[in-house]
């Protein structure tokens, strides 16, 4: 199966992926800003993929500042991150609580969590 060629921001679509060997980005230039009540959401696109940077003031609940907004209690979407700064804490639907602190890269599954205050 021939592989689908997607344009990718920044790059000349006329060069084959091995003429373009590192393509960089930053966070100070995202692609996209969503604002969030209480929130920040900055994403950047590169090789066909998005990596998102999140910045949280305290007291930000996904279930309160984004949730009613979308019709969702709980946040559908795997992540995985790292934990630059404060706390991120997830509640999973059978009670676990997860706090990744500063220094911290994690990992949880979609549609069993909800991220609560702390961030």
């Amino acid at each position: 199966m021939p592989d689908i060629a997607r344009p990718t921001p920044g790059v000349d679509p006329s060069m084959s992926s091995k003429q373009v060997a590192v393509i960089l980005k930053r966070f100070e230039s995202p692609d996209e800003v969503r604002v969030l009540q209480k929130g920040r959401f900055e994403l950047v696109h590169i090789g066909g993929m998005t990596i998102g940077r999140a910045v949280y003031e305290p007291g930000w609940k996904w279930s309160e500042h984004v949730g009613p907004g979308v019709g969702a209690t709980r946040c559908h979407v795997e992540h995985i991150g790292l934990v630059l700064s404060g706390t991120a804490t997830v509640a999973f639907d059978d009670g676990t609580v997860f706090r990744a602190k500063s220094r911290r890269s994690f990992l949880h599954p979609a549609d069993s969590s909800r991220q609560l205050g702390d961030w």
